[in-house]
Order: C-alpha cells, then structure tokens, then sequence
C-alpha cells in the first residue's frame, strides 16, 4: 500500500458525467484527481453520438423553440418508473439548462440544439425538436499527445469505419439530397488531406459526436491542471465507522494498491455494468451476452460493487439503454440498427418469420420488444433484419455500404450477411418457415405499397418519419420487397449501457439500505440508476442526465449552491 495521496473530490471514472463533476469541483476551488479503469480516457461517452437531452436551454430558446420545465416534468414523469422520486426528475430539469450554460460560459464544452423529435410523441410534453443538442466538432490537434489516450469513436460513428461526420451529413449523405456528393467529398478531402496525421495513423484528428464532447471537456480538465490517472481502477470504498462518512478509496494505480484520501465527497461515474456477463446473467437474463452490447468493455460493474460494499443498495437493475444490435465477428462490440430499421423496403421478424413490432419504433422500445417477444418456436434472439437489392441499392445497413460490391466489404459483413434468389430460399438459410415467410412478406407488402401499416402503425409517428426517405410517398417509412435477390442480418437485443444502478437522491448522493444518503458518497451516469427509469427521452436521454448530475453531485460535495 503506498499513499496516502490527499484530494478535496475523486472522481472514479473519466467518461462525460466523471469530466463534468471534476470541472464543476475544481471551478468551486477544489483539488480534484480523476482515475480511470482502462488505458484510455473518455469511457462509453467518447464511443458515443455525443448528443445530450437538455430542456429549456437558451441556444433552444435562441433558435425559438418553446418548452418549459412544467412541460418537461409532465413529459419525463408520465413516461419514468414510479419508484422515481419528483425530486430527482425536478432536480434534472432545473438543473440541465443550467449546467450547459455554465459549461458554455466557463469552458470549451459547445453545443447547439436541433430538431430531432423527442421518441414518445404521444405523451404529453413531448417535442418535435431542440432538447436535443449536438456536440461542435474539435480539432483534435488541440489535445495535443492526449489525443492518443483518448478512447477513438466507435466505427459505427465513423464513415468507412474512419472518417467522422456531424448530424449535419447524415441525413444527406443517407438520402442523396441535392449537395449529398459535395458533403462526401468535403469529409473524404479534410480526412485524407490531413497528411501528417495519415503517415502516423488511420485516425480522424476531426473529432465529431462523443469524441468531441469527451476531447472539450479533456481541453477543460488540463487547463484546471486536475490530474488523472489512467489503467488505475478503483478497487475499495474507505467509510468511516463513526461518522459513516465515505472518505476516499483504495486505487490500483499500475498494479500498486495506493489509498487516496478525498475530504469533500467521491463521484463514482464509471458506468453501468453491460460488460459483466455473471451481472447480465443476473439482472438481464433476456440479453445476457455481453457481446450483444455497444458499450465499452471495461463496463463491468465495478462503481456499484464497490459502493455495495459499505452498505449502498440498487435500483432498476433489470433497465437498459435497450437497442437492436447487429454484431460483426470482427468487431469487438455490436452495432445500433438505428436508421435502418425507419427505411422503406425492410422489415424485421422473428424465428417463426413473423413481424412483431413497428421496425421504425425507437431504438430502445425495438430492443425491449425484442426481449418481451421472444417466445418458443417464435424467438427473437436472433431476429432477421430483411431487405430487397433496391434497400441494398439505396441505402446502408451498419458498414454494409450500397453501392459496394460484398467481397470489398470487411470479412465480418460476409459473413453474417445472407443472399438468396427468392423468400423460400432465404427462409431456408434463416431456418424460418418458409411459407410464414412468404405470406409476411406478401401482407406487408400490399399494405406498403398504399403507405399504409395496419399491424403496427409504422409511420404514423414523427419520430418514425425523422428517418424515412422523403423521396418515398406516401408514407417515407413504408416500401415493398419486391425486388430479388433478398437479403438478411441476424439482429440481437442488446444495449448502448446499463441504466440501473446506484440509487441516489435530487443531489446525486448514494442511498444506503435505509434510504438516507451515504455521507461523501455520490453516483452519476450509469453508475445511478437513472432519473429517466426504464424510459428513454430522446436523443441524448444518456448523456444529458449524465452531465447534469455530475454538476450537481459536485456542486453539493463542494457545498455549492445551485441557484
């Protein structure tokens, strides 16, 4: 044991919410240390779209959006788990237009809201735009030597696997709008242009979505000289026995258990546990395979288990950032089917050959239908994404690019990625019944052609339609498969993140067994169970509570107030 190393706040975990809460302490006058489990710094946030779901904001207000905290408590309490105190939910919409602002104001951290519909438009409060908000892309020459150790995109954030983009391109780049070629040849020119950087490595020094967001707040956190150690996790919470007090933690720092003593509080940020295939199998026994999950894989838990050991309790251990994932044999982590699904020309069913859900629903619904819909002889896991060669034409499934011939894609496309001249054919490669199959196909695309999805209402939501092609009418979402050869990608239920956790309280403080709060203790991001429960609001629905309440959490343990 070496140490003792004096601080005023640890923050365990380097992620959005860990950043966050060192920034906020550190601008209070506290001496901060962050330490990070893995050898790269950023977690789950810097692999993410970066996005953050921030009600009321003034960029939102600037741009004439029209929202109110009453509005955004109606939509989140209507839509969270009951065991969700008001308090939490009012802390967050108090709270999140105000930290932006301070982040704004205070550091490099830049955002600007869009008009990307919130996903549940029938619940009251809802809006068709601006809560979510967009990351500003960084030159990632201003990290300097940091950029190295920063956790890279996750290749289904980059095109071909290397080059970022912004929201800006996508819905270009993915339709063929008039410009689309010019949007392409710009993200190709600043790629390849950068010579310097293509001579050392493949990587994008153009830092977009969650890269952009992690790489400002790492600007932030060196320019306040906070210190923070990497492949050092923690492995011990240190509690008084007479004050009850958590007062620091033993940290693994190379191997060399080092105890670091903390006299204002510990932020414990270091995600949810989506890695750990014993807690899966505990908690989400419907998609227990750690493989099926986009996050990151040093996720395993640790914050939650070292937070139980002195006397914290959990909640809503079975919620996830639930999504429908294709994984690639070589490729560590799954993929989000995001877009896709909203496309016309495909649909996805299940083993029997049947469709179960609305494809276009959002991602976190169509992962957690996948899981509440499988049953024997009609299971889910996997379930077959299915599209005709005009889908293939047109637009993209993950890295399955149109365009682009099968054999010039990656080896793991090829080998997932089922062809066949006609239904019966594929639903033999599938192991489906064929004529189930067939007669799917056949109703829905009788409906398809009139725009119309009497099944499942595919279409009939704005949150559908963000992703339709608007070139397709009557109905963007809806189009036929009708033209051979047909094609099919195994898709799993999996996640982007765990979101149950640590409960905690409106000040992100850690309850015990008797639901009092754990003295210096906090936990934020995925480490707490969410305010948002079982409930995603839209894009950014992570993030933005994420980065919340870690300044919130660090104002309290600094003895800030918010107002």
């Amino acid at each position: 044991m070496t140490g003792p190393v004096e601080t005023d706040v640890l923050v365990i975990g380097s992620g959005a919410a860990g950043l966050t809460a060192a920034l906020v302490a550190a601008d209070a006058g506290a001496r901060v240390l962050i330490v990070e489990k893995a050898s790269q710094w950023g977690g789950t946030s810097a692999t993410s779209g970066g996005m953050i779901w921030i009600p009321g904001s003034a960029d939102a207000v600037a741009r004439g959006a029209s929202d109110s905290p009453e509005e955004a408590f109606a939509y989140i309490r209507a839509c969270t788990d009951a065991n969700i105190p008001d308090a939490n939910i009012k802390a967050f919409v108090a709270a999140a237009p105000e930290m932006l602002a301070w982040m704004e104001a205070t550091t490099h951290v830049r955002y600007r809201a869009i008009p990307y519909t919130d996903y549940r438009q029938e619940v009251p409060g809802a809006k068709l735009g601006y809560r979510t908000h967009d990351p500003v892309p960084l030159d990632g020459k201003l990290l300097g030597r940091a950029l190295e150790t920063l956790r890279p995109s996750a290749p289904a954030a980059l095109l071909f696997n290397r080059i970022a983009f912004t929201m800006d391109d996508v819905h270009p780049l993915l339709h063929r709008t008039p410009g689309w070629r010019r949007v392409l040849l710009r993200l190709l020119a600043r790629y390849y242009f950068d010579f310097r950087q293509r001579l050392k490595s493949p990587r994008n020094r153009f830092l977009a979505a969650g890269n952009a967001l992690v790489g400002r707040l790492g600007l932030s956190v060196r320019e306040r000289n906070v210190p923070l150690w990497l492949d050092s996790p923690a492995v011990e919470l240190l509690r008084d026995d007479i004050s009850s007090r958590v007062n620091g933690a033993i940290v693994s720092r190379a191997g060399v258990r080092t105890l670091v003593n903390a006299r204002q509080g510990v932020i414990l940020a270091t995600g949810g546990f989506e890695g750990n295939a014993e807690m899966r199998r505990t908690y989400l026994p419907g998609s227990w395979n750690p493989e099926w999950s986009g996050s990151v894989e040093s996720n395993t838990g640790d914050g939650i288990r070292i937070a139980q050991n002195v006397g914290a309790v959990v909640l809503n251990m079975d919620s996830a950032w639930w999504g429908p994932m294709l994984k690639f044999p070589d490729e560590p982590r799954a993929r989000l089917l995001t877009f896709e699904r909203a496309l016309p020309g495909s649909i996805i069913v299940n083993q029997a050959g049947q469709r179960f859900m609305n494809e276009a629903c959002s991602y976190d619904v169509a992962g957690r239908l996948m899981i509440e819909a499988d049953h024997p002889k009609a299971g889910t896991t996997p379930s077959f994404f299915l599209f005709d060669s005009r889908f293939r034409q047109h637009y993209p499934v993950g890295p399955l690019l149109p365009g682009v011939p099968e054999w010039l894609h990656q080896r793991g496309v090829r080998q997932v990625l089922i062809k066949a001249g006609n239904w019966g054919d594929l639903a033999s490669a599938l192991g489906v019944p064929g004529s189930a199959l067939r007669q799917t196909v056949a109703r829905f695309n009788a409906a398809a052609i009139l725009g119309d999805d009497p099944e499942f209402g595919r279409g009939n939501s704005a949150y559908d339609r963000y992703y339709g092609d608007p070139h397709v009418m009557p109905n963007p979402n809806l189009g036929p498969l009708e033209k051979a050869p047909f094609y099919a990608i195994p898709v799993y239920p999996g996640d982007i993140g765990t979101n149950g956790g640590l409960q905690t309280n409106e000040n992100a403080q850690v309850h015990d067994e008797c639901h009092e709060p754990i003295p210096g203790l906090y936990a934020v991001g995925n480490t707490s169970a969410s305010v948002m429960g079982h409930f995603y609001p839209g894009a950014g629905g992570t993030l933005g509570p994420a980065m919340t309440f870690g300044y919130v959490a660090a104002r309290h343990a600094t003895n800030e107030n918010l107002h």
